[in-house]
């Protein structure tokens, strides 16, 4: 299946604008999800002051906490848990795209700057040129992410949890991923990664 995905989106266009495409056009069918995760996301930042005082008051007894924050969400018409199956339903699109960009097949004889989207970095160092290019695409996406996730924090004025500055390392995982995985893969990341951070920087502007 994965292989005539491939060969199809090869015969549309060249295969490095047809994964760009692709890709786009899979996130832009999830957008609503999109929506619907960062709606979630701030109406928990919304209540994050007053879990802060929930947490104060009944710290030492961890029963009548949870009760108490279930009340506050029930109350305020949203759920723990708001935004976080949007997540979760993205994980088929994403395993999707996965397996189209590392399935052989057409659309892998393509080339960008002359590496052939096929050829892997690590352990060949082949195309090394247009690998670090990538890497360093990668690296900025990943920067002005966790960049712009500081300063929603910052801006929300919610008490982060413990790991919260660990986690903000998670989007430079893009770069070893595509260190190992073939080029069509890092030209899907660069993409996928790029979209994510535009899309919920103009969310959280609008919603």
């Amino acid at each position: 299946m994965f292989h005539d995905l491939g060969a199809a989106l090869a015969g549309l266009a060249t295969p490095v604008l047809a994964i760009v495409a692709f890709t786009a056009l899979v996130r832009l069918l999830m957008h609503p999800l999109a929506r619907a995760a960062v709606r979630g996301e701030k109406a928990r930042a919304a209540l994050a002051p007053q879990v802060g005082a929930l947490k104060t008051r009944y710290g030492n007894d961890p029963r009548t906490l949870q009760r108490k924050t279930l009340e506050l969400y029930r109350e305020s018409g949203t759920s723990l848990f708001t935004g976080c199956l949007p997540a979760l339903v993205q994980i088929p699109f994403f395993m999707v795209m996965y397996r189209l960009v590392t399935t052989d097949s057409p659309l892998l004889d393509g080339a960008l700057f002359g590496a052939p989207l096929g050829t892997h970095w690590l352990g060949v160092f082949t195309f090394t040129p247009v690998f670090v290019g990538l890497f360093a695409a990668l690296t900025a996406v990943a920067y002005a992410t966790a960049r712009w996730q500081a300063a929603q924090a910052l801006r929300s004025g919610a008490p982060e949890p413990p790991m919260a500055r660990w986690l903000r390392l998670l989007p430079f995982g893009t770069v070893p991923v595509a260190a190992v995985l073939p080029l069509a893969a890092g030209v899907y990341l660069l993409t996928t990664t790029t979209w994510t951070l535009v899309e919920r920087a103009l969310l959280y502007r609008l919603l």
